[in-house]
């Protein structure tokens, strides 16, 4: 019991460590973009390859724990880190766009392997205990949200090119985490579960439950993304301050993480579908405030609520997919799920830039709807099928 709470509470620390990076990058990628771009429409193009390297390793990453623990590759995933904070400031001290991109492509793999700290939690908590675990885990991430746009706001023009300093910093919070990682003891998977190749990946993903859980993290990740990503330049064109603009990143941030201290008890007494779809509802709340006005208040409402929203869906769904495969189909089943999450913010990062540079602010937020209406019907498709089975065995 105290080294399952032992590791939860590093693992925590290193998903502080993680969001600090994350809103930092949430901060300026889009605005070292603009910064950049020969077309203003592709400013949010480095955000999107953040994306797209999460995209492409979350799978790799997830095998490759499986293969040599948990610890070694949590820490191999901050040497990706470091490399690409340190490509990002080459890419802004030599005011090449492309290589922007190249080196966010190379950050994302630092996210690829920092998404699983969660997963990290389940497999060291008791039954009972996982919810909790996956939600304080994910809480760390509300000191990220402090840390990150205030990191963001000191450092962005501390050297003499604009950005240079707040990429360089990034590079500091990567070593912490590495530390943290070195004092975290997660046991290595048996042989036995190593070697089982359990159900294949078609037997797992045709459950309801499976179907559900994915859908819900990914659409819920990637509507968060794309109102998230939009945000900053939104609010630039507006005429707001890069200093309001933190703020509400900020306050978004927190909105995300800080209900993590109670969504955990929530899901162990009312289930985790009524949590998931509570957090549908704010995010549609969310988007009535947004397209209700352009001012500070609503920018700084509407994405406290957006976080909100995420934080139930998210961890609803991510302790819903724990309930669908068996130790030996961990890897590819977390991989799977976190591949559709980074897909979905791969597309959601890049249209939110087209669209809220061609369209404005209001169109984003009614570009967002119809998904979420998606995520709501899958909710009560599952909750009603799980009510008729009930029904069936009495």
């Amino acid at each position: 019991m105290i080294s399952e709470r032992r590791n939860v509470a590093l693992l925590t620390a290193c998903q502080a460590m993680l969001m600090t990076n994350n809103s930092t990058l949430i901060a300026i990628n889009g605005l070292a973009g603009l910064a950049l771009a020969a077309n203003r429409k592709l400013a949010t193009l480095p955000v999107t390859f953040w994306v797209l390297g999460g995209a492409i390793a979350t799978m790799l990453a997830s095998l490759h724990m499986k293969r040599v623990g948990r610890r070694r590759g949590l820490m191999l995933g901050t040497v990706w880190g470091i490399a690409g904070a340190l490509l990002c400031a080459g890419a802004i001290w030599l005011h090449s766009f492309w290589l922007l991109c190249f080196a966010t492509l190379v950050y994302g793999v630092y996210n690829a392997y920092g998404q699983y700290y969660r997963f990290a939690a389940a497999d060291v908590a008791s039954v009972q205990f996982r919810p909790t675990a996956i939600s304080l885990v994910l809480a760390g991430g509300l000191v990220g949200g402090i840390l990150g746009p205030t990191t963001s706001r000191i450092t962005i023009d501390l050297l003499s090119q604009k950005f240079l300093g707040a990429y360089l910093a990034l590079i500091l919070v990567s070593l912490a985490t590495m530390g943290l990682l070195s004092f975290i003891r997660i046991p290595h998977a048996g042989t036995a579960a190593q070697g089982a190749p359990g159900r294949t990946m078609s037997e797992i993903a045709a459950q309801p439950k499976f179907i559900v859980a994915v859908a819900c993290a990914a659409i819920s990740y990637g509507v968060m993304n794309f109102l998230m990503t939009s945000t900053p330049i939104a609010m630039e064109i507006c005429g707001h301050p890069y200093k309001a603009a933190t703020f509400v990143i900020s306050s978004h941030v927190v909105g995300m993480y800080l209900p993590s201290f109670f969504t955990g008890g929530l899901i162990r007494r009312f289930g985790a579908l009524p949590v998931m779809f509570a957090g549908a509802l704010l995010n549609a709340a969310s988007v009535g405030i947004a397209l209700s006005g352009i001012e500070v208040t609503e920018f700084w409402l509407a994405l406290v609520l957006l976080g909100m929203g995420w934080n139930f869906l998210f961890i609803g769904a991510t302790t819903l997919l724990t309930e669908t495969y068996r130790p030996e189909e961990r890897a590819k089943a977390q991989g799977a799920n976190d591949s559709a999450i980074f897909i979905m913010m791969a597309l959601s990062s890049f249209s939110s830039g087209l669209i809220v540079t061609g369209g404005g602010w209001s169109r984003v937020n009614y570009a967002a709807l119809p998904l979420i209406v998606v995520v709501m019907a899958a909710i009560a498709w599952l909750a009603l099928r799980q009510r008729a089975h009930r029904a069936a065995a009495i």
